[in-house]
């Protein structure tokens, strides 16, 4: 059994690094293994108990303190640190770098982005937090490759691939589920997540007016709440110009927004009733999408622009991927699925059969392996190093 420390944000905090934390924790400790959980936030919440150590993301002075109590721990076999830009304090995030540099326990860094062309900056804080770490962990081949090459150029037995953990949802009649919400005899078109400008709901939604008038009974569902991060900065106004871009399209009583953060019952709800998962990224190197994983894992015909984690996920016929990331692309694909009752089901069975490979219980048991190279190489390096040193 591995006693684990996890850094990064934590729920009850609303954004996707928390829920990954939360539902990799929770499914490690499934496995007999001990989780706790450093969390890094702008504010103190009314954690789970879990949380053992709270903070604050610009406090400069909270990175070392932290590192140095883990150091001082005999329950903290290794680390965890979830890396995304934006959760913790410094520019690019470098305040993790005060944490890392003083740590006296194996480290296993979570790339949850794998930028193939970053600033300088960004290069450097994430090259040095990947030579503080014994193992480096992506979610796609693509996103190790990128690691392997010239940008970044790790060793490539630092680097594991172990992909998005997907929630083991509970599977319900679609129909039955419709009726429940409303929406008896509509279809349903969706996209699900955090909502900010890196979401691509615009093109998402000139993509589903161009088919419209040809499907009169599909409906395309927004839901989520605006990131946090991006709420603090500039409040309710992306949304703002999304609603208004449905509007100037005449589209109010076809695109039906639901504002708020969906807890995992209520998302497996509105995954199990959606004919056709939009994913709409305008970035193609996004190198992850959590919400993807999930319309997989519940087997939903799935229809995306060609960012490298869709491209990944949906290739050998699991989803479509569009040929650029425009509406009439995303709209020839969407029409191809809502046309072909037949082609659709045979989406969802190939999503269906892939997405019971990426449960969560499948992936701690990835994480656990690592783990334990980690921290076997940890000892290792710890003993040669004492040797040269004496």
């Amino acid at each position: 059994m591995n006693r684990y420390l996890m850094i990064g944000t934590y729920v009850p905090i609303k954004c996707g690094i928390a829920t990954f934390s939360k539902d990799l924790k929770d499914s490690l400790c499934s496995r007999g293994e001990d989780v706790r959980i450093a969390s890094v936030s702008d504010s103190k919440y009314l954690y789970p108990f879990e949380v053992v150590y709270w903070l604050s993301k610009e406090r400069r002075s909270d990175y070392t303190g932290c590192a140095s109590w883990v150091n001082r721990s005999r329950d903290i076999d290794v680390v965890i640190i979830q890396h995304e830009y934006g959760i913790y304090g410094g520019e690019d995030g470098e305040f993790i770098l005060d944490f890392a540099a003083r740590l006296q326990k194996p480290i296993m860094l979570v790339a949850h982005t794998v930028l193939p062309r970053p600033s300088a900056h960004r290069q450097e804080v994430f090259n040095r937090l990947a030579g503080y770490a014994t193992a480096v962990v992506c979610m796609t081949n693509r996103a190790r490759d990128i690691l392997l090459g010239p940008v970044y150029s790790l060793p490539p037995n630092k680097v594991h691939v172990i992909p998005h953990g997907v929630p083991q949802f509970q599977a319900k009649d679609r129909d039955a589920l419709k009726e429940q919400y409303g929406y008896k005899g509509r279809r349903i078109i969706a996209t699900f997540g955090l909502i900010g400008p890196g979401k691509g709901l615009e093109i998402g939604i000139r993509a589903f007016h161009r088919v419209a008038e040809r499907y009169p009974d599909c409906v395309y569902i927004i839901a989520g709440s605006t990131h946090p991060n991006l709420l603090r900065q500039e409040g309710e106004r992306y949304r703002e110009e999304v609603m208004r871009l449905v509007s100037e399209l005449g589209m109010e009583k076809k695109v039906v927004f639901i504002n708020r953060f969906l807890d995992m019952e209520e998302l497996g709800d509105w995954l199990y009733m959606t004919d056709v998962y939009l994913s709409p990224y305008p970035t193609l190197d996004q190198a992850v999408s959590g919400t993807l994983s999930f319309a997989i894992g519940c087997g939903r015909a799935t229809v995306a622009t060609p960012y490298e984690y869709a491209r990944e996920l949906l290739a050998e016929g699991r989803g479509l991927v569009a040929r650029d990331a425009s509406p009439e692309a995303l709209a020839e694909l969407l029409d191809a699925v809502l046309g072909d009752p037949e082609f659709q089901a045979a989406l969802e069975e190939k999503a269906w059969e892939y997405g019971k490979t990426l449960t969560w219980n499948s992936v701690a048991g990835y994480y656990s392996q690592v783990a334990d190279e980690a921290i076997t190489q940890y000892g290792l390096e710890r003993v040669r190093g004492g040797k040269e040193q004496a």
